[in-house]
């Protein structure tokens, strides 16, 4: 079983940016500990003739067809704009 030490897990806690208090380290400790020991044991599985699974769900991307549908015309999109110069709406300047 893999020891974890007070000052590992005091190094993770200040990689990850996480305060601990005092009385928090002993049993994040042992938590650690229980997973690790968790993933040791997948160690002893025989995965020789396991082919990998990339993708359990089946899902797969749909793709559509990348057309243009005008629905409106520009010109009357451009007759509800208050103000238009170049066939382009004008805004007021924003800094």
């Amino acid at each position: 079983m893999t020891q974890i030490s007070r000052d590992a897990v005091l190094k993770l806690a200040s990689l990850s940016n996480i305060q601990l208090a005092e009385d928090e380290i002993d049993p994040l400790r042992e938590d650690i500990q229980n997973i690790l020991s968790y993933v040791e044991q997948l160690d002893e599985l025989d995965t020789e003739n396991v082919e990998p699974a990339y993708q359990v769900t089946g899902l797969s991307n749909v793709y559509r067809s990348d057309t243009i549908e005008h629905s409106v015309e520009r010109e009357s999109l451009l007759k509800l704009a208050p103000e238009q110069v170049d066939n382009q709406i004008k805004v007021p300047k924003v800094l």
